[in-house]
């Protein structure tokens, strides 16, 4: 039986030492041996956030994390921005109306990118807002938002608190959180973190743990409050994701056995090219610009004359080759190209060889090996280098 090839926005493949070390016996979350691995562990994930905040892990799906971003920091009533470039940002916007918040949406069409002008207009007539919420990373359209620029925008404009969704692109993308001035960063385990689902990841910065103490706030389960104490002891208030954590540990092992966080995210950016140059050279279309491109997934859209959800289930059937599909109003107009986390180059010209494998059984007019060749000589370039 063959492999599938998982080539999703996440969950992701997971490197087989990471299962490995998941494997282990399990220890309990009260004991000395667990608060190494919590202190060491979350040290050690720091220069991922670009922080010298601490990490607090949440034994939770990303979304439960940016949930309790959002309701330790801003109270019902109050004003928020919310900035929605697809259909991840629109999640925000609805934790933030579920919690009663006054909701300014600044929304984009999918496919674009939220500019820092976009938000300097948008933010001119609104005063007393308490938080702007934004994606950095839009996995429903491969949009990279320009945060380092829209959170100096939220810095020189507002006196609100910039909070920022991580969980598609951390681990892959550049984040430097206390130089940029994000004030909460979120990301999630199951993509670029190389992880099974199950593990949030959350730092906060000492402007956003001021407001987060004078917030009153209905959470228990989410309380931030209670992470940071907890912390101080290495450990967490309830019972942890123990063998995500282990897990966390060993990717940690793998960014430093590749060189260090830069290589990770170089190595990210070079599989964005690879996808980016395959397309075009097989006369494929793309969502986005270049400009706002993300290095961590590619939204493609449907080859001309293909019917794509047919073509996505006969890559999935005929040659296990599995792709994520359009989200909203973009089904079935788009797939989305996964290469996040434990992907490298010869993964990516193994899907594009794939892909024109299936083009050709759909009689796809294009010249055979296009895709792979260019691919491959953005692959040769950067070794070059």
């Amino acid at each position: 039986m063959y492999p599938n090839i998982l080539r999703h926005p996440g969950p992701t493949p997971i490197p087989k030492k990471v299962q490995h070390v998941m494997n282990q016996d399990m220890i309990s979350h009260r004991t000395p041996e667990f608060v190494t691995l919590y202190q060491e562990t979350t040290q050690r994930v720091k220069p991922i956030f670009g922080t010298k905040q601490d990490i607090l892990l949440l034994p939770s799906g990303g979304t439960a994390a940016l949930e309790a971003a959002a309701v330790n920091t801003v109270s019902p009533g109050e004003e928020v921005v919310v900035i929605t470039v697809g259909a991840f940002g629109d999640y925000f916007v609805s934790i933030c109306e579920k919690n009663s918040f006054k909701v300014h949406k600044l929304e984009k069409s999918w496919g674009e990118a939220c500019t820092e002008e976009d938000l300097i207009q948008f933010l001119k007539p609104l005063t007393n807002i308490k938080a702007v919420f934004a994606t950095y990373n839009e996995t429903s359209t491969g949009i990279l938002n320009p945060i380092e620029k829209l959170a100096k925008v939220v810095r020189d404009h507002t006196d609100a608190l910039f909070i920022v969704d991580g969980v598609s692109c951390l681990g892959g993308a550049p984040a430097e959180m206390d130089q940029w001035g994000i004030d909460i960063l979120v990301t999630g385990s199951q993509k670029a973190m190389m992880l099974p689902p199950g593990l949030s990841l959350i730092s906060v910065s000492d402007r956003a743990w001021k407001v987060i103490e004078e917030t009153s706030k209905p959470a228990y389960y989410l309380d931030l409050l209670s992470y940071r104490e907890w912390a101080v002891k290495g450990m967490t208030p309830n019972t942890p994701a123990i063998s995500l954590i282990m897990g966390l540990s060993a990717v940690c092992d793998l960014i430093e056995e590749e060189g260090g966080f830069a290589q990770t995210v170089a190595r990210h950016e070079l599989m964005k090219n690879m996808v980016r140059e395959a397309m075009g050279a097989l006369s494929i279309g793309l969502l986005t610009s270049d400009e706002f491109a993300s290095p961590t997934i590619t939204a493609i859209r449907a080859p001309e004359g293909i019917d794509l959800p047919s073509f996505l289930s006969h890559l999935k059937e005929k040659y296990h080759l599995d792709f994520a599909g359009g989200l909203g109003h973009l089904q079935g107009k788009i797939f989305r190209f996964g290469h996040m986390g434990y992907c490298f180059p010869s993964d990516v010209l193994q899907a594009v060889s794939l892909i024109e494998a299936g083009l050709q059984d759909f009689s796809y007019s294009f010249e055979s090996g296009a895709g792979v060749a260019a691919a491959q000589k953005v692959f040769l370039a950067a070794q070059r280098k």
